[in-house]
């Protein structure tokens, strides 16, 4: 079996007006996220992982230099239903922050194995519905690390 590697990454997408695409899992209905994803192979680079999944998770095509990464990461614990995809005995993950602002206009093609639908809400709207911790903080933290650029 090919176990996951328990490092990722957490990708906020964002337009101009803070407006935040969660995306809701397709394993956990009711379960809305950021753009998340592991490393593929433990020599693939964090930013490789997050353009990667941003792609394969939203249809989202960027320029890797678009993308922010914050310095900032969260060890967390595996949710026990998620750990058989880990090499057994792992329990901890640490997941990487990256942020990248795009047109809200973008076309988001979702992965429907990965999700069932997406959707554009405002900041606050976005923390009250993640079910990730982590991905509340980094959205209240979201302001700190990445001035508002014209596009």
């Amino acid at each position: 079996m090919n176990y996951k590697i328990p490092v990722s990454v957490l990708v906020i997408l964002f337009t101009r007006e803070y407006e935040i695409l969660l995306l809701e899992r397709a394993d956990r209905p009711g379960f809305w996220q950021s753009v998340t994803g592991s490393k593929k192979a433990e020599e693939e680079l964090l930013l490789e992982t997050a353009k990667r999944e941003v792609e394969e998770e939203t249809g989202v095509i960027s320029d890797s230099n678009r993308f922010l990464n914050w310095g900032r990461s969260f060890e967390f614990e595996i949710f026990q239903h998620w750990r058989n995809r880990y090499e057994p005995g792992v329990r901890y993950n640490t997941e990487h922050v990256f942020s990248l602002q795009v047109d809200k206009q973008a076309n988001i093609k979702i992965s429907p194995r990965e999700h069932l639908s997406s959707c554009w809400v405002s900041r606050s709207e976005a923390i009250a519905k993640v079910f990730s911790w982590t991905n509340a903080i980094a959205l209240r933290e979201l302001p700190n690390y990445h001035a508002i650029e014209n596009m």
